[in-house]
């Protein structure tokens, strides 16, 4: 644990979920594999085609260009990709696989495995903090075991903004309903989550699991942790939590 102390009291904690809370790219591989199987099962020309090297990616930019005030919008952009999947493959009713083959592919990217000692620390948490769900991603974690402990979620997708866009912490204090020196954001990403946060008036810190090395242009030195439960022990040390 290091670096500067919180500024003002803490009165609520929004957390990053993907690589914060739990390891995303396994979920999204899985979610992946799910969704092509499905595809070969039920649509095989449009599972040739999104195997094609490059195909998947080629598709993805397109609706990105398309629909650049969606950018946001993680399920939006994938469910246009498939559909653009089964277009190029002739699919009957390509609308309604997409659908189809989203909702696999949704279903499977919710199956997150957390790090070990997040329930644990969100217990702690959540006796002494509102906790809010601040993520770019699409995982639905109220939906899940953990969810128990957090008072709201506010993905980007209902936002209308992503982060670092200060738009999105903003709101999050809001449905806290304190200002953004009164929150505490808490992610991985030293520009998307501790910088974007600061720009926002919010306080950050900085789960570093991996041990990296603090980017120049992230701007100062945030407090840091290894883990969610040395976050715990910096809030003790803080005397910020009874």
């Amino acid at each position: 644990m290091g670096g500067a102390q919180a500024a003002a009291r803490i009165q609520a904690i929004s957390l990053d979920l993907d690589d914060t809370l739990w390891p995303v790219w396994p979920a999204i591989a899985q979610a992946e594999a799910e969704l092509l199987a499905w595809m070969q099962a039920h649509t095989p020309a449009a599972a040739r085609r999104w195997a094609e090297p490059g195909a998947a990616r080629a598709w993805r930019a397109q609706v990105e260009a398309a629909h650049p005030q969606r950018a946001h919008d993680l399920s939006f952009l994938r469910l246009q990709t498939i559909a653009l999947a089964m277009q190029a493959a002739g699919e009957q009713a390509a609308p309604q696989r997409a659908q189809q083959a989203f909702e696999v592919f949704f279903a499977a990217r919710q199956r997150v495995q957390p790090f070990a000692e997040v329930a644990q620390a969100l217990d702690w948490l959540a006796a002494r903090y509102p906790l809010l769900a601040l993520s770019n991603g699409n995982a639905d974690v109220l939906a899940m075991p953990i969810g128990r402990c957090f008072t709201a979620s506010l993905p980007a997708r209902e936002a209308g903004h992503a982060k670092p866009d200060a738009r999105i912490f903003r709101l999050g204090a809001q449905r806290l309903g304190l200002p953004p020196q009164a929150v505490l954001h808490v992610g991985d990403d030293p520009l998307l989550d501790v910088a974007g946060a600061r720009n926002a008036g919010m306080q950050a810190f900085w789960l570093n699991r991996e041990g990296k090395s603090w980017p120049a242009e992230a701007g100062p030195l945030p407090p840091q942790a290894a883990d969610l439960l040395q976050l715990c022990q910096w809030l003790q040390q803080l005397g910020e939590a009874c």
